[in-house]
């Protein structure tokens, strides 16, 4: 991970155009390892989606492993700061449950083929598969424990409470969303925020 940080670091351009290009570059292989898969995807497949020649792509990017380990750090740094917006005005915890929930599945709407990359991360990637589950975790179980002390939600350990209910976002963008035709965000949202503020208790 730490060579792939730092190659990115000495690739990443310093004027407009330059960095125009290098995202175009990641737009492109957003589309076609998320498409593809990233085995099946070339560089040359990359640049001709992108409409630059092969030698550009060297310019930015040392290889087809670096612009991978980009997108997921897109991913985490996108979806990161998207619910961090949504749930900024919501007034308690439960309200954000809700309105977090809903801006990831509409991102997953919206990016289906970075979802897609951040899942085949497990493989081609694990330590930055790792970094952008920990890290959302880590902010995920700091924002509960924050809730707790509030009196917002109830008494628990908040970092298995973090990962289960990121557990149930990361299935419900599978089911209603790379999986369904039309699926309905709304209905879904309605439904899993219930389970969250009421649980199975009857």
């Amino acid at each position: 991970m730490v060579i792939h940080v730092l190659m990115a670091k000495l690739t990443r351009p310093k004027t407009k155009r330059g960095q125009a290009r290098r995202a175009q570059i990641l737009s492109a292989a957003e589309k076609v390892i998320g498409k593809s898969g990233f085995s099946t995807a070339s560089i040359a497949d990359i640049t001709r989606e992108a409409n630059t020649a092969l030698g550009t792509f060297y310019i930015y990017f040392s290889s087809k492993e670096e612009v991978f380990h980009e997108l997921v750090l897109e991913m985490g740094r996108t979806t990161r700061a998207m619910v961090a917006g949504a749930i900024a005005k919501t007034p308690d915890r439960l309200s954000a449950e809700r309105a977090g929930l809903e801006a990831f599945l509409r991102f997953v709407t919206e990016r289906p083929a970075l979802y897609r990359i951040v899942e085949e991360a497990r493989f081609v990637d694990p330590d930055a598969y790792r970094d952008y589950f920990n890290g959302f975790g880590a902010a995920y179980s700091a924002g509960l424990s924050e809730a707790e002390k509030r009196g917002e939600v109830s008494p628990g350990d908040p970092e298995i409470r973090a990962w289960a209910l990121m557990g149930m976002a990361k299935a419900l963008g599978d089911r209603y969303v790379l999986w369904g035709d039309t699926p309905d965000i709304t209905h879904v949202v309605d439904e899993a925020h219930k389970l969250i503020c009421q649980g199975l208790q009857p």
